[in-house]
């Protein structure tokens, strides 16, 4: 669920609330409880991601991993000599 940031355009009380993003805005203030409680848009703490499948260290060393493919029988000469092992 996303955070949301309110201020009260009365009294300037800032706060951020934890909301479902189909949730109707807050317009009440709890602090002087007057109907001018507003969302602001506000700078977010970042994407983070959270849960099994997910870690900080699977994408940041910018080195591909090594992927290097066995040498297929044909190119070893194998199929020249008659006897192809692909042929089986």
């Amino acid at each position: 669920m996303p955070t949301y940031q309110y201020r009260c355009k009365n009294c300037g009380n800032e706060l951020e609330i934890v909301q479902k993003m189909s949730d109707a805005s807050l317009t009440l203030c709890p602090k002087c409880e007057t109907e001018s409680f507003e969302r602001v848009i506000s700078a977010s703490g970042g994407f983070v991601l959270k849960g099994s499948g997910f870690y900080k260290n699977d994408y940041g060393s910018g080195k591909p991993a090594a992927t290097e493919a066995a040498p297929s029988p044909c190119s070893t000469g194998a199929c020249s000599a008659g006897s192809c092992p692909m042929a089986k």
